[in-house]
Order: C-alpha cells, then structure tokens, then sequence
C-alpha cells in the first residue's frame, strides 16, 4: 500500500505532465534501491536532518555535512534522475536550550519513530523488493494512496525534510523598504494551477484579517501596511516536567506589528487573496545572503533553513502532521498569538486576529480546524511511537505530531488559517491508560463526544482555542 519513498523521488524530479513510465528500467530499479537505503540512512544520520541554528549564541555554532553515505545517495539520485538541489551545510549548535534556540528546531526525520511519520516502503514483510511493486494509485488519482506533492513551486528534499521554493521581493508603500516574502496559497484556482499553489476557496473569506497591496508598473508588489521585525530573540520558559505546556512564559522570535498578517489582497488584481508570509523584511540582498545555512535569524523568519537573494530562493523547514489519518509534511509560518508564534517558531501576526474562529466549514469561514493535543504521550521522547503533543514538545524540543482538517486531494475545505482546537486527556482515560497518538479528526470528535478528551484544559469545554495558526500544506506523505 506505501510505495511511497521510489514515488517520492520520481515526483519531484518531473513535471505532473511526465509519466512514471518516461523512467528507463534501470532508473527506476535504482531509484527504488536507492530509496530504501536512504530511508535507513536517514534513521542512523538524524542528526543530519536538524535544521541550522541562530548565531546568536553564545557558542559558535559548529558546521555539519551530510554523511558519505548521504552524499552519494545525493549524487547518484542527481544522476539518474536529477531530483535532488544543491547540498545545503547544515548547521547545528553546540548543546543549549531547545526551547531558547533560534531558528526552525529538529526536522521531520527525527531520531525514533515518535518524530518521523516517513511511511516504510510496501517491501517490508514481502518476499520481494520493492522494485517489483507497480507506481502508487496517486499517480493516477491524487486522490488514492501514495504520495503526492502539494504545493508544487519547488524541490523537496526528502534527506533533510525542507522545500526549497521562489523569494518574492516587494516593497512598502511610503517608505520604500524591502519585503521579502514568499506565496503558498491562493483562492483563486486557475492562478493557483498556473503557479502551482494551493488551492484554497476559504481564502475568499480571509479578507478581514489581510493586509492590502497593488502591483506597480513593473509587476512588483506594493504593500499598504504589515510590517515584521525578526530581531527579537525567542524563548520559552515551559512548566514542570510531565506538565511542560502550558509554560511559564513565551517570548516569539519575530513580531508583526498591528497590521501584519501573511494574506495579502492584491487590489489591482481582481482583490484575489494570496498566503504571502513575509521572510526578512527592511533588509538588503547582501543582509539576507544564506544559500548554504547558517541563517542569521535576528534578520530572517526562523523556518528558513537557507536564502539565496541573488537565485531568489528560499529554503523552509518542513514539520510533521497528519490528515485523516495520511502523514503529512506543511510548513508553519505565522501564528495570531506571541504564546503560538514562540511554540511553532513562525512570526506573531496580530492582524490575523481578525479571523472569525469556530464555525469550521460553514459560509463566510475562512478556517479549518488543526487539532493539537496538550497533554499526549511524552515518556520516552522520538523512541516512542506514541508521542504527541505540546507538553512532549517542549519536553525534547521535537514537533507535536499535530492533526489537520482537511487538506487538497481528501477535501474541499482547506484552508491555510488552521483553527486551533486544543484537546486535553481526561483524567480519567490517563488513569485507564487510554491515552495514546490520534491521527484522524472523526477519531478525536468522538472521542470528545465520548468525555475521553476535553477543552486546552481539563476544565474547559473542547473547541476553538481562540486563535489560528498559518500552516501551509507541502506534501502527503501517503
């Protein structure tokens, strides 16, 4: 059923439009091959996957390559398939704080099955290899299992869990100051297949919480308001072991300022409404320079794993989750609350405040919901399979395996503003040992329904915890 990782390598490198069969034979034996031992490589290397660190610690951060054996798998796959981008130096910092380090945190391919949703290849427990087993069903329906790239403006790079996509420049109205930005969403489907965006409808009810921008003479964006300022130092202070969320203070890493949300109303075009999360802003090229890691996050949004100004890319750090069930690999750029932005290490976005919240799916909304568990499985850290939640977050400084709404390809309702719906597990089912990993939301309804979960805590009502979270979607993993 999960032919997912030779289907991976055979996605990114082709258009949509370049069938499977365009691959010679021996490509795609060798792709496949290639694939599984790049699955066990990236279990044995996870330190590989952690993405660069601020420098702005007191240590000098330490360089890191990937491993020879990464290395070659990169090569060989340029080779015969010309998928993979440049290597890009990852950067990790001598030991600190997790929850005060700068900077995106550990990737998606974390060090145990508790931090890697990667699904195993279909060979395992078959007497065969899994050069013998046919493409993925999503191949031919994106609808059907398999992987399928979502948001298609770039390379995905599957040994170190980011996107490498396009930089926009624009500018500010009045002042002139640069804006970097990039684009993820947009709710008008045809631009959104021209450009190879999401698709989003709910998008058209976001304009309350966008800023506003035209397109001058030359084509460039001009913003009205929105600033960002990324000099702040992020810091969290978290509770009591076994209780780590909520903590005890939280201070984000990079701070909008009344006016900032990541959706932009173009008004000259059509008043079509864009995800365009600002990345550096107020800073020249030579500022911003980073193509090969080691970001200086007091100038950059703190998911940039790498910028190049100058090829106008930009690199993101990918994050786990899952949809129905499915894995899958987003990004998190900006959050309506400075508690939110300092936990997902994204910007604090106030104007996106202006987001009705708790009327998922209904007319005029423009969310959907994320479901986020505050007290899920933490003993053990990534060896446990179970693990989940913010508490396990801040308690090993690794993602909590959030779970989506519904994304493109399963629903018709996504949307990039993820209302968070905080759940907690009742004592009660604690104490029954019920607790474990929930991956689908019908799953988690009914287990509210059931008085198995309750609200943020366990003495308030389960629903919208009163602010959103923008969360683009990249990839499904199955």
């Amino acid at each position: 059923m999960q032919q997912i990782v030779r289907k991976l390598f055979q996605v990114r490198g082709r258009k949509s439009s370049q069938p499977v069969s365009s691959y010679s034979p021996a490509d795609r034996l060798s792709i496949a091959a290639l694939a599984i031992l790049s699955v066990g490589s990236l279990l044995s290397n996870s330190a590989a996957a952690q993405a660069p660190t601020q420098g702005l610690t007191t240590q000098a951060p330490l360089t890191q390559k990937l491993s020879p054996e990464m290395l070659a798998i990169h090569a060989r796959l340029k080779r015969s398939a010309a998928i993979m981008p440049e290597e890009v130096e990852l950067a990790t910092s001598s030991p600190t704080n997790f929850n005060s380090e700068q900077g995106p945190g550990p990737g998606p391919i974390g060090p145990g099955p508790g931090c890697d949703v990667f699904p195993a290849p279909a060979s395992i427990g078959t007497a065969v290899p899994l050069s013998y087993f046919g493409p993925p069903p999503s191949s031919t329906n994106r609808s059907l299992v398999g992987p399928v790239q979502l948001l298609d403006t770039g390379q995905i790079d599957v040994a170190t869990g980011t996107i490498t996509i396009p930089l926009y420049l624009g500018h500010m109205k009045g002042s002139g100051k640069n804006v970097w930005y990039i684009l993820s969403d947009v709710d008008d489907s045809d631009v959104a297949a021209e450009l190879g965006l999401n698709f989003s409808a709910k998008l058209t009810f976001a304009s309350v919480g966008a800023r506003t921008a035209n397109f001058d003479d030359e084509g460039n964006l001009v913003f009205d308001k929105g600033t960002v300022d990324f000099s702040p130092v992020r810091n969290i202070v978290p509770g009591p072991p076994g209780a780590e969320f909520p903590p005890v203070s939280a201070q984000p890493g990079a701070i909008g300022d009344a006016d900032y949300s990541p959706f932009v109303k173009i008004v000259n075009a059509a008043g079509v409404i864009y995800n365009a999360p600002i990345v550096a802003f107020g800073a020249d090229a030579s500022q911003i320079s980073f193509p090969k890691g080691g970001v200086d996050y007091s100038k950059v949004h703190d998911e940039v794993v790498a910028i190049d100004p100058v090829n106008m890319t930009v690199t993101i750090q990918l994050i786990n989750g899952f949809s129905f069930g499915r894995p899958v690999w987003y990004m998190s750029m900006d959050t309506s609350i400075p508690l939110g932005a300092a936990i997902e290490h994204n910007t604090f976005a106030p104007l996106m405040q202006k987001l009705h919240l708790g009327d998922d799916d209904t007319f005029s909304s423009p969310i959907e919901r994320i479901f986020i568990a505050t007290n899920g499985p933490e003993e053990g850290g990534c060896k446990n399979p179970l693990r989940q939640g913010l508490s396990a977050d801040l308690a090993d400084g690794h993602r909590p395996n959030n779970t989506l709404g519904g994304i493109p390809t399963l629903a018709l309702d996504y949307s990039p503003a993820w209302d968070a719906n905080l759940y907690t597990w009742s004592q009660d089912a604690i104490n029954q040992d019920f607790r474990g990993q929930l991956r689908e939301e019908f799953n988690i309804l009914t287990f509210v329904q059931d008085k198995l979960l309750t609200g943020a805590s366990m003495e308030k009502p389960f629903g919208s915890a009163g602010f959103s979270i923008n969360c683009p979607v990249v990839l499904r993993l199955d």
